[in-house]
């Protein structure tokens, strides 16, 4: 099974130009002449940044966690190390092999991290990796790239037999570097999770999001330094590089014309007007896996596509709860610091050990072969040192933060919300049976809404 994570950018701002000026960059005549070496030939003009790349979250895949409980503090969480139940396993138990054969003799290249921005060349340089080796395997053109060819950038073997991940490395990718493109960004977000859409079921194009309708890239919101990127507070998002991102960065407090309806920004997020829906998995089962058409195995999804997904809603105040069977918001109406957010909502059925009611990892190599999901978890077991363990099954619910499939013209306005069929449960976010009958009445948007039929019907 693919797991895939994003990438931050390697070169400097000299390098981030349009994708149709790539051509006229600064190191044209140097890559001419010499060749395209890997991050030894950036470094000629952008000293050191390779160096500084190796301690992001991009290569890392873990960071310090400040905002999770039930965690210690002084340990680095992330894909790198995490079990959940989106992706069953991680790095550790998932690094880049090869499969047992399936009932067809076929084996396949695999890994959680076939989207690491390392090239392990003659040695593995994986994640969490170190030193000048690991620098030098760095993979600047996969995201500054836009004449990248990616089937390149796939597993395979090495002299050694050792599983890597190949690079394009070619002069023409060298010479069309610039500004990290949609498609640099989405060739791992789009599949993360293990297919298109799994994980976060959104397609940022003009027809789903309107940033991208006004011609903007991932990286005009997560501007980066240094190569830290930006991220916005999800409960199942744990790993950052320190710096978070939010849409009052951009549009303040008081984005609207309307002052009534910037009364709404104090408690109110921007996400749950303006992303009404999402898409992607809503359920896994990784007890059970799916024999496909090529005889291997995947863990059985229940998925829908962008825009099919209605969301719940929760208090969110930037902390996030977590247990075993629960990942997800912190916050109420109490809290100030709360505000109402969309999650998807997640459900998923693994192996949990008996013995002390923690969540066990699974070593995909096996049951993508056979469908053994019981020696999948052996496998892992046997990989993080786990002795006692005795698997039971069990479910547990994931609140993933709606993000994108911004829209403006699709937003929520006032009969959405204030109905007695509304999207929002008041009683459950903590409203009295009072505050309910007044919140889902009429009166609170009609005069507004005759005024505006007025002006629509005289146009």
């Amino acid at each position: 099974m693919k797991k895939a994570v994003i990438f931050l950018p390697l070169l400097a701002s000299a390098f981030l130009v349009n994708p149709a000026m790539a051509k006229d960059h600064p190191g044209k005549e140097y890559i001419e002449k010499n060749g395209y070496q890997g991050p030894s030939t950036c470094e000629e003009c952008h000293p050191d940044t390779a160096k500084k790349f190796l301690d992001t979250v991009h290569w890392k895949h873990a960071s310090k966690v400040a905002n999770v409980e039930n965690i210690d503090p002084k340990q680095e969480y992330g894909m790198k190390n995490r079990i959940y139940t989106f992706c069953n396993g991680n790095d550790i138990v998932n690094n880049l092999k090869e499969t047992p054969p399936n009932e067809k003799g076929k084996t396949k290249l695999t890994g959680c991290n076939t989207c690491h921005p390392g090239d392990p060349g003659d040695q593995l340089h994986g994640v969490g990796s170190s030193g000048p080796a690991a620098e030098s395997s760095i993979d600047c053109l996969v995201c500054h790239s836009s004449d990248y060819d990616y089937s390149k950038r796939k597993p395979m073997k090495n002299e050694k037999g050792q599983v890597i991940m190949g690079q394009d490395r070619s002069v023409k990718a060298a010479l069309a570097v610039g500004k990290p493109s949609v498609k640099n960004c989405m060739t791992c977000h789009e599949t993360a999770g293990g297919g298109a859409y799994i994980k976060r079921g959104f397609v940022f194009t003009k027809e789903n999001d309107v940033h991208a309708a006004k011609g903007m890239v991932c990286v005009d919101c997560h501007k980066t330094k240094d190569h830290k990127i930006p991220t916005g507070f999800d409960p199942n998002n744990w790993a950052s590089d320190g710096s978070r991102l939010a849409c009052a960065d951009c549009h303040g407090n008081k984005p609207h014309k309307d002052a009534y309806i910037n009364n709404h920004t104090a408690r109110i997020a921007c996400q749950t007007c303006h992303i009404p829906r999402t898409g992607g998995a809503f359920s896994k089962d990784f007890t059970t896996w799916t024999k496909m058409a090529d005889g291997f195995y995947e863990p059985t999804t229940l998925k829908k596509e962008a825009n099919e997904t209605t969301p719940a809603y929760a208090w969110f105040n930037g902390t996030v709860a977590n247990t075993p069977h629960f990942i997800g918001p912190k916050g109420s109406r109490k809290d100030k610091k709360s505000k109402i957010y969309p999650f998807k909502i997640y459900q998923a059925k693994a192996f949990y050990n008996k013995v002390n009611g923690q969540l066990l990892s699974m070593d995909f190599a096996q049951p993508m072969a056979t469908g053994n999901t019981l020696a999948g978890v052996a496998s892992a077991a046997k990989t993080l040192g786990i002795k006692k363990y005795e698997p039971v099954a069990g479910w547990q619910t994931i609140y993933f933060a709606s993000s994108h499939l911004v829209t403006k013209t699709k937003a929520f306005s006032c009969e959405n919300c204030h109905a007695p069929n509304g999207v929002l449960n008041f009683k459950a976010l903590g409203y009295t049976d009072k505050e309910v009958i007044k919140l889902t009445n009429p009166s609170i948007f009609f005069t507004d809404f005759v005024k505006k039929q007025k002006e629509k019907e005289e146009w």
